[in-house]
């Protein structure tokens, strides 16, 4: 039961980090490389408040605010007027990227820090004591997935998002504003970000490239998910299922790179399997 446990909450985690940069990739048709650099943003608005002695629930809706106010400075000055060049585009969010890392350790330090997790202690599933943490990290994931899908489905922005995703210039030609969308979306996929380093922070020690990481594993389950919330959860829970049972019964090491392989392995052989999920 807890390597069950384990998968499920491990997918969950992947999916969380995921998902903004996935959001960014439907619409704007660009990978979003400092995204690693806003997870890193939202971790230390964690520390931040545990060093203040603040409420550590602060730190999400801090965390989310900053993301996408920073994530609009970001399109509006950066990506927009590369949107016609997206190999520049991606080139300069990692140079954004490296820049905001240098600027959490020239204000923080190199120092690694620790936060308080925003529930304490363990639960009983089936006679199996657990985390009441990482269980906390499933409904997170749930509620983010869930929330996507009516943004999409039940809102004026997302069926816009979904019109421009489909075709751009048919949409600007029905009247929508793809620059609102496009800023929108970037705006809530950099707050996610961010979100998501707020949620890491308890399982993992925080510092300036904790970001970098992760960025590696979302990025490579976004190419294999395409522009699919469905196909992105789905590959989470397989891929995160192999680097548990990896990291369980091989080694931590190794299972810290089996979602990259395997990611790269599917690309190569089935690059469009997960998107038809």
């Amino acid at each position: 039961m807890t390597l069950l446990l384990d998968i499920i909450s491990t997918a969950a985690i992947l999916f969380i980090v995921a998902a903004g940069l996935l959001a960014i990739f439907g619409v704007l048709k660009i990978i979003n490389f400092a995204h690693g650099a806003w997870l890193t943003v939202g971790a230390y608005c964690a520390v931040v408040t545990t060093e203040l002695g603040l409420n550590p629930w602060f730190a999400l809706p801090l965390a989310f605010i900053l993301g996408a106010l920073l994530g609009g400075l970001t399109e509006r000055f950066i990506v927009r007027p590369l949107y016609r060049r997206p190999l520049d585009a991606i080139l300069a969010t990692w140079g954004l990227g490296i820049v905001i890392g240098q600027l959490i350790t020239l204000w923080f330090g190199r120092d690694v820090h620790f936060t308080t997790a925003l529930m304490q202690g363990t639960v009983d599933v089936l006679g199996t004591s657990y985390s009441f943490y990482r269980l906390f990290a499933v409904l997170a994931a749930l509620a983010i997935g869930l929330g996507f899908a009516f943004l999409l489905d039940g809102t004026r922005l997302g069926l816009s998002a979904q019109a421009v995703i489909m075709n751009e210039a048919l949409a600007r030609a029905l009247g929508i504003d793809t620059e609102k969308v496009r800023l929108a979306t970037f705006m809530a996929g950099a707050g996610l970000a961010a979100l998501a380093g707020v949620l890491l922070a308890p399982m993992t020690s925080v510092d300036p490239n904790m970001g970098v990481p992760w960025l590696t594993g979302a990025f490579m389950l976004v190419m294999v998910a395409g522009t699919s919330f469905g196909a992105l959860a789905v590959a989470c829970l397989l891929f995160g299922a192999a680097q548990v049972v990896v990291s369980t019964f091989l080694s931590p090491i190794l299972g810290g790179i089996t979602v990259a392989v395997l990611c790269a392995i599917t690309l190569r052989i089935r690059p469009k399997w997960f998107a038809r999920a």
